[in-house]
């Protein structure tokens, strides 16, 4: 199977795993889960999902507990996309090619489906479906609390807010914040992989983490190179805001053999699993030529 049609698989498995785990009809707000779904539901690459599934794979672990813990963290990601298109955040309009969720339902409506998928994605961790031992589920869990939380992903938002407020053209500042913000996920979502199978992570967080941050340089060339129609969202918000990205920093030329270099080196990561983590390695080189 190509990468190609791996990476599909996978979005469609996650699709219909949370098309299940996130009800049309819920009880007692159904008004909820009608934003939760279009929060969570459609277009989207599925990428986190995809290296839960890939990861626990070098490992044989079944399919059907890593897609768990990918709807899991796909819940986390979509409820962090949601909060920040919030007027009060990054104030977008478009997400995914179609309105915001804020836009598409209102502001209360957006924070309580975020709300709710946060908290969901804890409850699909701790079902007996995702892991038979106690041990394995508490483990996840709290991984997760701790890349989302106050020393993950949310830090990463604040400090991202910060930054509109203040000139940071250092480096380490724009990494700092990525590590977190974009990067605390893609480092749990690898990580779970061998939290699933009784595996040493080593390797897989390596991995991610120079994953993590090429991503996000593609995406800040992306921001200059792309359209809005094409990313299916507004581009160069952070330069009408003042806020410093790779591309300013490093220029377009050093920032993508910067990106191109983070694949290399996250591939090396991979040795330890041969030929096993051939399409992590795809995957890698992906998120650098990806067009959105």
């Amino acid at each position: 199977m190509s990468f190609e049609d791996a990476l599909a698989r996978c979005a469609a498995e996650t699709d219909a795993l949370l098309d299940r785990l996130i009800p049309a009809n819920g009880f007692p707000a159904g008004r909820l889960n009608a934003a939760m779904r279009y929060a969570a539901l459609g277009p989207g690459k599925r990428l986190r999902p995809f290296l839960v599934v890939e990861s626990a794979a070098l490992f044989g672990v079944p399919r059907e507990r890593a897609l768990r813990v990918g709807a899991a963290v796909e819940c986390v990601h979509c409820y962090s996309l949601v909060h920040d298109d919030l007027p009060a955040m990054d104030d977008d309009d478009l997400r995914r090619g179609k309105p915001t969720t804020h836009k598409a339902f209102d502001e209360a409506t957006a924070i309580l489906a975020g709300d709710a998928l946060l908290t969901h994605a804890f409850e699909i961790l701790a079902g007996e479906e995702t892991h038979p031992q106690p041990q394995v589920r508490v483990r996840l869990v709290a991984g997760l609390a701790r890349a989302a939380g106050a020393a993950g992903m949310v830090a990463g938002q604040m400090l991202d807010i910060e930054a509109e407020t203040r000139i940071d053209s250092e480096l380490s500042g724009v990494s700092l914040i990525q590590s977190l913000k974009t990067g605390a996920l893609f480092r749990y979502a690898c990580e779970a992989g061998a939290t699933l199978g009784g595996a040493d992570p080593a390797p897989l967080i390596r991995y991610a983490q120079r994953v993590g941050l090429a991503f996000q340089i593609a995406d800040d060339i992306l921001d200059v190179e792309s359209t809005s129609e094409a990313l299916g969202k507004a581009t160069q918000k952070d330069k009408v805001l003042g806020k410093a990205t790779f591309v300013d920093l490093l220029g377009l030329d050093e920032a993508k053999a910067r990106a191109a270099a983070l694949v290399d080196d996250a591939i090396a990561s991979l040795a330890p699993y041969g030929e096993k983590a051939a399409t992590l390695g795809e995957a890698a080189r992906f998120i650098v030529t990806r067009r959105k």
